[in-house]
């Protein structure tokens, strides 16, 4: 009998029921409730088209000071017809800040398990659907990731150390999510922020080519964070979801482009507030803190792939001390679940997987933890397991030297999805190599038989071998 099976009548905990089906969800701050209010407003103003919806929604926040209306119009001059209740929550969900408990506020839990800020995320589309008639996109950049990364570069320094982008959070409940708190100090912008900045870059560019004239802002916004992943996983997923957000933003990111562009926000910012024009030796300053502050930002962003903490997936805590690992390390080795023996598909199930295998490693083999530092599912994401500092329980005598990553799945007589392969092999090898941080040189090893975990299937075994610097076990130099 699996050990699934002899845990089947484990009675879970808060986070076993997580209940993001969309438009399912009670009031809370997630996207479900959000998209619900937007329907709202849409149904009690009949006739308006996106562009009109965006600019009520935006002026019942009160988003309407100069930069914005540099780049848009003014805001709306009559508002939208709206009870107190919606208007009182759209005010409030679209206000973005954090506060000094660590706290941030206008954001929204999604269904993928992300948090995004929403305030990017509605300004951009609202430029896009204004660049048919413009031809422009400057507009994207400046009012979401130009803007944001040139407030950051202010306080990024020329030389090390650099401070670090984000950081995530976790919500105090998944189901009926309330407050989000950061996980670590924030800096000037936040994971939440740049979710936000890269969904509405590219819900923007997309909107710019599609008539307005039928499209809802609550029709486009569910197609976006609603859409549920069939056994196929993202291999046969449209293109245009938001477990693809980093995907899509890679097509589009100009490492070049942003960096103009940042300048260019910083100068724009400097004249809206009546400051003089930077001099020559001030603009090459500028340009140097924003090349490290981009550095930063693809490092994390655009090179490493999105990683859901463990908090989100409701992890017990580590039992005992943990041991560091002394970084950086050599190499990755790579296994399969076998049970779990199906690939999840959602946050839910993936979650469900994730505890699931905790409660197994701690309490039948009385390991202090889940023995894998991640776990690669099918629905778009790597899970946090032990992470980049903790030594785990995933391959005997090669612990100290290595991550171990499993794959949620049997693999015995099938590989995994090849956007959840390509996740691992692409993205978090190469990331690894720094704890966190991009280095170069790695080794990938998959394993036949390690203790506890199943042995790879001969397909899934050879299909390993053929990943860039597989070989044997290696020192690097």
């Amino acid at each position: 009998m699996g050990w699934m099976a002899a845990h089947g009548t484990w009675t879970l905990s808060l986070f076993t029921v997580l209940g993001i089906t969309c438009m399912e969800a009670s009031s809370s701050w997630h996207m479900d409730d959000f998209i619900k209010a937007v329907k709202q407003v849409e149904d009690r103003n009949p006739g308006l088209g996106p562009v009109a919806v965006l600019r009520g929604l935006r002026w019942a926040a009160g988003l309407n000071d100069s930069s914005i209306q540099h780049f848009l119009s003014a805001a709306h001059s009559g508002g939208l017809d709206m009870d107190a209740g919606l208007y009182d929550y759209i005010g409030k969900v679209l206000q973005h800040r954090v506060t000094e408990d660590a706290r941030e506020e206008g954001v929204v839990l999604t269904s993928d398990g992300t948090t995004v800020a929403l305030r990017p995320l509605l300004l951009a589309i609202e430029a896009g659907f204004l660049f048919k008639s413009r031809g422009r996109i400057r507009s994207l950049y400046q009012l979401t990731l130009a803007r944001d990364l040139g407030l950051f570069c202010k306080h990024f320094p020329s030389s090390p150390p650099y401070p670090s982008l984000g950081p995530d959070g976790c919500w105090d409940s998944t189901t009926s999510p309330q407050v989000f708190t950061l996980s670590d100090s924030p800096s000037v912008l936040t994971t939440a922020q740049v979710n936000g900045d890269m969904d509405g870059v590219i819900l923007g560019m997309e909107v710019s080519k599609k008539s307005t004239t039928t499209l809802k802002l609550s029709s486009l916004l569910s197609d976006y964070y609603c859409h549920r992943l069939e056994n196929g996983g993202l291999d046969t997923a449209p293109r245009l979801i938001s477990p693809r957000r980093r995907d899509n933003f890679r097509e589009v990111f100009s490492p070049f482009l942003l960096i103009k562009e940042v300048v260019k926000s910083v100068d724009i910012m400097r004249r809206l507030k009546g400051r003089p024009n930077m001099k020559e030796k001030q603009k090459k300053h500028l340009l140097s803190v924003v090349k490290g502050g981009m550095k930063e930002f693809v490092d994390k962003y655009i090179d490493c792939p999105a990683i859901i903490p463990r908090c989100m997936w409701g992890a017990k805590p580590y039992k005992g001390t943990p041991t560091n690992l002394t970084l950086p390390l050599s190499f990755m080795y790579i296994h399969h679940t076998s049970t779990p023996g199906k690939p999840c598909l959602s946050f839910e199930q993936c979650s469900a997987d994730m505890r699931s295998m905790q409660l197994f490693h701690q309490d039948d083999r009385g390991w202090d933890d889940i023995g894998y530092s991640f776990v690669a599912g099918s629905d778009g994401y790597i899970y946090e397991g032990r992470s980049w500092h903790w030594q785990g329980a995933h391959t005997l005598g090669h612990n100290s030297i290595g991550y171990g990553v499993s794959f949620i799945g049997d693999y015995s007589s099938s590989l995994p999805s090849q956007h959840s392969m390509g996740l691992v092999r692409d993205q978090l090898a190469s990331c690894a190599v720094g704890g966190g941080r991009l280095v170069a040189n790695f080794t990938l090893q998959g394993h036949r038989q390690v203790v506890n975990t199943s042995c790879p299937g001969e397909a899934f075994y050879n299909e390993i071998r053929g990943w860039p610097h597989f070989g044997e076990v290696q020192k690097l130099q």
